[in-house]
């Protein structure tokens, strides 16, 4: 199975494929797009949906785990990040990708066994359970192969929110 993490945002989306097979997991990829800041919200949309499109087509993903919005202080941010949330799981229905939804503890939880775990301690512990040579950077693309381990790890399983 072939899974696809999303890290939503709107200036950076993280994303994150992993293969797994019974109980391994292997790094397919991993990265981050980044939109244009010159350009309006709703070009920096069109250009998410494009990214995501490319994604699917390139990767062929069997299922995808996107992060839940948690908290933001600036409320503009905020309706930025689920206006572009909305691209992206528009862009994964329109290409028939089964989505699956985590929050942030629910991920921290999974990689670390620690749901209030801090940034580079996921990238830490994804490091070793993925076998990489380096740890993954930056944040918004660890994040994204977090969501894809954690979907990898829980499919199926019914979270208590």
């Amino acid at each position: 199975m072939r899974i696809l993490g999303i890290d939503p945002g709107y200036g950076r989306i993280g994303y994150g494929l992993l293969d797994k097979t019974g109980n391994k997991f292997k790094t397919v990829n991993y990265g981050v797009i980044y939109t244009d800041k010159e350009l309006d919200l709703p070009s920096r949309l069109h250009q998410i949906q494009n990214s995501i499109y490319e994604l699917v087509d390139k990767y062929e993903p069997d299922e995808s785990s996107v992060e839940e919005l948690f908290f933001f202080r600036n409320v503009t941010t905020a309706i930025q990040v689920g206006e572009a949330r909305g691209v992206i799981l528009v862009s994964l229905v329109e290409k028939n990708i089964p989505i699956y939804e985590y929050t942030p503890f629910q991920i921290k939880q999974a990689v670390t066994g620690y749901g209030r775990a801090e940034k580079g301690q996921i990238q830490r512990t994804l490091k070793l359970l993925l076998n990489l040579k380096k740890t993954p950077t930056p944040d918004d693309a660890a994040d994204a192969l977090a969501a894809a381990f954690c979907h990898g790890n829980f499919r199926g399983v019914n979270f208590a929110k």
